[in-house]
């Protein structure tokens, strides 16, 4: 059998349900998050705007679990098909927000592109990237993530094209895995020695 085939489809029934490291779980998108979806989409618009991919032919937000549920789907079809793993995050239990793998290619290129959201109750508890947004770049660099340069005009969001800073990290970066390594900087903060 082919090694790629192996590794399509939904991978993480293999880790069912999540992934945890409380007080946060990253757990498969499911249909039945659509209202907690809607209405924190809803309840965070003004703070999602600036930083929020758009579509410029289609309104930003809408108050139906529509767009939701055809998301889901198109997610979910991606994932079977080794394409994206998209991934609920869940605070303390509450539904707060959305991380996705996506763009996931194989072969020779072997590479994918990491997008979140994060409801602005949960923000500051615990890639390419708006270049003012320092809060997301401190994230990556703290994984060890490399800045790699400007996409100019490379996402719409809140009615124009903006630039972004792209950032990479390859297997050969993070020995033990990014959630050790984030460990590590959740235990040196604890203790008082982190940057």
């Amino acid at each position: 059998m082919n090694p790629v085939g192996r590794l399509r489809g939904w991978p993480v029934a293999l880790l069912e349900p999540s992934l945890l490291d409380q007080p946060v779980m990253l757990r498969p998108v499911r249909v039945r998050d659509a209202r907690a979806w809607r209405d924190s989409r809803v309840r965070n618009a003004d703070w999602l705007r600036p930083w929020e991919p758009t579509n410029p032919e289609t309104p930003l937000y809408r108050s139906s679990v529509g767009p939701y549920v055809a998301m889901v789907r198109t997610m979910r079809r991606e994932a079977r098909q080794g394409q994206a793993l998209p991934w609920t995050v869940v605070y303390g239990g509450q539904f707060v927000g959305q991380l996705t793998v996506g763009s996931i290619l194989w072969g020779s290129a072997r590479s994918g592109q990491v997008g979140y959201w994060i409801d602005e109750r949960a923000a500051g508890r615990g890639a390419s990237i708006r270049p003012e947004n320092h809060a997301s770049r401190r994230v990556v660099e703290k994984l060890g993530f490399h800045e790699e340069g400007l996409r100019r005009r490379y996402l719409h969001i809140n009615g124009a094209w903006r630039d972004h800073l792209c950032y990479a990290i390859t297997i050969e970066d993070v020995h033990g895995g990014l959630l050790a390594r984030w460990r590590g900087i959740l235990s040196a903060q604890r203790s008082g020695t982190a940057s």
